[in-house]
């Protein structure tokens, strides 16, 4: 993929085995709970089995935990998926979809692939500029992408700024709301996409168990619509089916509630801490509500991403753009911390403050090993 599709992403040069800390893919740092891991070694013992091909029960679960009708639910093997069957179903040829950007680099990939365009709005502020979104809708849109918050600047648009967007838009258009990292941010701050779909029928979410369930590599997540959208996609539900494992670990994960919120809540609290020690070094950082932080810079992005992976720390660079860097736990936060600092200092020729030092690994993992080989989304 080249930057004309949408893939804008500094590939630094790395070694093998030197990575310490990954933190440009947007995963949890926290592993998979004991229930969720119980709940796969017991259904993987029955790898045999059919069991529920078409997830019914996984179905089930999710729309009595959201309080909507089970009907109108999808599960699908990630939510990445689940978005190129809506690419590929809703759009086509002479057909185009809105969205902001940057914004997550796959979506013009997706829309290709459905022999389709895609309009990109610039951001305002580093968030969706919705009226340009609304004056960027003509005929030929079939869709309008709003990923909220955004990836990869954190940001967040409000419940009363959406509904005025969505006012503006005509009946034909289908809004599909991207809530990949919702749950790590404030209710006040980002718009409630299930409370959009349950007053107008043009609202699609799709969100996932990759990044707050800390599920990335089982591949499962959903779609909340209603008959006129998910109706068209189900034709294609047997053959893009979640696995047995996968199923039985979302299940289990969303019967643990507590501890997904207790998660949640220490990665947002690393997330502003973080943040903090990084406006003091005078960095301009943009205010997150995901589980990671945008560094906004126009120049020096390769050579950043490059400086931090030569000493072990993996981050996403997208050249002309900004850095951003998933949230890690404290020990890899402050290793990319500490060499922000050096490299700061060192082109600006003014000394770096001292990173605090680390107090102890939270629990699960604070570090990872691997090439930047994902999409570090959905």
């Amino acid at each position: 993929m080249d930057e004309e599709d949408g893939w804008n992403r500094m590939q630094p040069v790395i070694g093998p085995g030197s990575v310490t800390h990954q933190m440009s893919l947007n995963e949890t740092y926290f592993p998979p709970a004991p229930d969720v891991l119980r709940a796969v070694r017991e259904t993987a013992a029955e790898s045999h089995r059919t069991l529920d091909a078409l997830a019914s029960g996984l179905t089930a679960r999710i729309a009595a935990h959201l309080d909507v009708p089970a009907e109108h639910v999808l599960p699908g093997p990630g939510s990445a998926a689940l978005l190129q069957q809506l690419f590929s179903t809703l759009t086509g040829p002479g057909t185009g979809t809105v969205h902001a950007w940057p914004s997550w680099e796959a979506y013009p990939m997706l829309a290709a692939n459905a022999a389709s365009g895609t309009v990109p709005v610039p951001l305002r502020d580093q968030t969706h500029d919705l009226d340009a979104m609304a004056a960027a809708v003509t005929g030929r849109t079939r869709m309008v992408l709003l990923c909220n918050p955004n990836n990869p600047t954190g940001t967040a648009v409000g419940h009363e700024e959406v509904e005025r967007f969505l006012g503006r838009l005509p009946s034909g258009v289908t809004v599909v709301i991207d809530e990949a990292y919702r749950d790590f941010a404030d209710d006040a701050e980002a718009a409630d996409g299930i409370a959009l779909y349950r007053n107008d029928e043009r609202v699609c979410v799709v969100r996932t168990f990759s990044k707050s369930y800390g599920l990335l590599s089982q591949r499962v997540g959903y779609l909340v619509g209603h008959e006129r959208t998910l109706g068209q996609l189900r034709g294609l539900q047997l053959f893009l089916r979640v696995s047995n494992t996968a199923q039985a670990a979302a299940v289990a994960a969303l019967d643990d509630q507590a501890e997904f919120a207790r998660r949640c809540g220490a990665t947002a609290e690393e997330r502003e801490r973080l943040r903090s020690v990084l406006l003091a070094q005078g960095w301009t950082v943009t205010p997150s509500q995901a589980n990671f932080l945008w560094l906004p810079m126009e120049s020096g992005v390769e050579e950043l991403t490059q400086f931090c992976a030569d000493h072990g720390v993996l981050v996403c660079g997208k050249p002309g753009e900004g850095v951003r860097v998933t949230i890690g736990g404290r020990e890899a936060d402050d290793a990319f911390a500490e060499l922000a600092g050096k490299w700061r200092a060192e082109t600006a020729g003014a000394p770096g403050p001292e990173v605090p030092p680390a107090h102890g690994r939270p629990p699960g993992r604070a570090d990872a090993t691997g090439s930047d080989a994902g999409t570090g989304s959905t």
